[in-house]
């Protein structure tokens, strides 16, 4: 735009656009001197306007912290470093670490340090010594958990070379009257935010689950009225003093259909929870988990490998003594790397059926741990990330399927509010509940994402929920992410985002579910994460006000 000025006969002046000699779309016509203040000012406020529609026309909407993703950079370790106080807490309550987690991520160098924090094993606010004090009796915790692993273990492995079912039922009760009770204790205080507040007070057992949560699973694994004493009690015996693991357990050979997390069975396939004797439960079904451990351990991807250097190197000699130590076999096939990260898995995810009896272990568990355990080199460190993981992710492997239900609406809802035209279509396919998405809600994305982007999206799904913990409201937040408060469903967003992204391609050329379900499976491997990322903070920007709050 060209300002220019001229002289007339009455003294004024006259603007106009340059370019060819062609005017623009306004003009001042000549003007008094005396009112040329206000011609000028008026110029300038017309230079206001104009910047202004081009900056809406450019822009169309409020962007996201993930817009112009190439600008951002992960927290690096100098910055990490730099978030803490003397004593070391973080600053201001971990707002501005909340921040850079969320706009570009982690350092993977400093993963190890920063994971306990996103996912509450420490305090927002704690201090250094507090944390090694929480370090030192979640280790022991830890260690416990283990001690009961091996007593099951035995126990299982006991009765599965003919010992009597009522020998068996009696010895199971035998592991509540042999328990030390201070160490139950420290076991039930470290699950008390299950049996509290994170449970949903509407989420409650049912005596008539509706159907096995994922194909190819024993549902009669799975119980919630295990006898809690029964699985709490540390080993009184010379077994709990042992350091190593050398406890061989039965590997079971049986046969079973791969990985499906497609879609969920519909049919009735768990018998009543009432039919079970508790001891039972304590012992059949940890026989049960540990034998569906261990397929889906050695059955694990290696797509870690090269996130992993120390554990890609481990020599076979301690792989084999890892594997040794919690039972594993048949796992002949595999590299040194890929048993020790089998043995890891079968130990943490042994020890969460344990923390967690209601859950126990679920086929697509094992997904959500692989990353952890890649990055997290410590057991005990590991477990109890996984621990903080599962807080939200847990409702994903009710038998009930009542969490999976509930997200799968919300995504429903988020579709409708963003595009009707879409949701018109979907409920022409009988398609409008989204079981389409059933594989993203259940693995988080694991399976649709490569290793790196899915630690990219859980780490800011994790800043979200770390900000809600520590209770980090919208005043706050407005500084970190404009108008768009932090969510606990950030996920749901995302996968919303991940299907409003082929809107197109289901409205012209799909006409059923069983389409729209292979094109969903088909996006592994071909989704920006950040780019997705970008999207489902917009959706929460425009949406989260209608969209009803989800159970925690």
């Amino acid at each position: 735009m060209l300002i220019s000025s001229s002289n007339s006969p009455n003294g004024g002046i006259q603007l106009s656009g340059g370019g060819g000699g062609g005017r623009f779309w306004w003009e001042v016509v000549p003007v008094a001197p005396s009112s040329r203040t206000t011609l000028a000012f008026t110029a300038v406020a017309g230079i206001a306007v104009f910047a202004a529609l081009l900056y809406t026309t450019s822009r169309g909407r409020l962007k996201s912290p993930w817009s112009r993703r190439k600008r951002k950079h992960a927290l690096t370790p100098r910055q990490w470093k730099s978030l803490f106080t003397p004593d070391g807490k973080l600053r201001d309550g971990g707002v501005k670490f909340l921040k850079k987690v969320r706009s570009g991520g982690i350092d993977p160098s400093i993963r190890t340090e920063v994971w306990p924090f996103l996912l509450g094993v420490y305090d927002l606010n704690s201090t250094s010594e507090e944390r090694e004090i929480i370090r030192i009796q979640k280790r022991k915790e830890y260690e416990n958990f283990r001690r009961q692993c091996r007593r099951l273990r035995k126990h299982s492995n006991d009765c599965s070379k003919g010992t009597s079912e009522r020998s068996c039922i009696e010895d199971s009760g035998s592991l509540a009257e042999d328990s030390d009770y201070s160490s139950y204790e420290d076991v039930v205080s470290a699950r008390e935010s299950l049996s509290s507040e994170e449970r949903s007070p509407d989420v409650e057992d049912s005596d008539d689950p509706s159907s096995a949560l994922l194909e190819g699973y024993d549902a009669s694994g799975q119980t919630t009225n295990t006898d809690a004493s029964a699985l709490n009690t540390e080993s009184s015996d010379s077994e709990s003093s042992e350091d190593p693991e050398v406890i061989q357990a039965s590997s079971s050979s049986e046969g079973r259909e791969e990985n499906d997390l497609d879609v969920p069975l519909k049919e009735n396939t768990s018998p009543s929870r009432t039919e079970l004797h508790p001891n039972q439960c304590a012992g059949e079904n940890f026989a049960t988990w540990q034998r569906i451990i261990r397929v889906d351990a050695v059955r694990a991807n290696a797509e870690w490998i090269p996130y992993s250097p120390s554990q890609a190197t481990v020599s076979e000699l301690r792989a084999r003594h890892a594997a040794d130590a919690v039972g594993l076999k048949d796992y002949d096939s595999l590299e040194p790397c890929r048993i020790f990260h089998a043995a890891r898995l079968v130990a943490i995810l042994e020890a969460y059926a344990v923390y967690d009896p209601e859950i126990g272990y679920c086929q697509g568990m094992s997904d959500l741990l692989s990353p952890i355990i890649a990055v997290v080199t410590e057991d005990h460190e590991a477990f109890w990330c996984f621990v903080g993981f599962m807080r939200k992710a847990r409702h994903n492997f009710r038998l009930d399927e009542v969490g999976i239900r509930r997200q799968l609406s919300i995504v429903s809802k988020i579709i409708k509010c963003k595009d009707s035209h879409l949701y018109r279509h979907l409920e022409k396919l009988q398609a409008e509940d989204c079981f389409f998405v059933y594989r993203m809600v259940v693995v988080l994305f694991r399976r649709e994402l490569t290793f790196e982007q899915t630690i990219c999206l859980w780490e800011v799904m994790w800043a979200d929920q770390a900000a809600i913990r520590a209770g980090i409201g919208k005043s706050a937040w407005s500084r970190v992410r404009q108008r768009a408060p932090p969510t606990e469903d950030l996920l749901l967003y995302a996968i919303a985002a991940s299907v409003l992204q082929k809107r197109k391609l289901i409205i012209e050329k799909y006409s059923s579910m069983d389409e729209i379900l292979r094109e969903c499976n088909s996006m592994s491997g071909h989704l920006d994460v950040w780019k997705l990322l970008d999207d489902a903070h917009n959706l929460v920007v425009n949406l989260h006000d209608k969209i009803e709050a989800p159970f925690r």
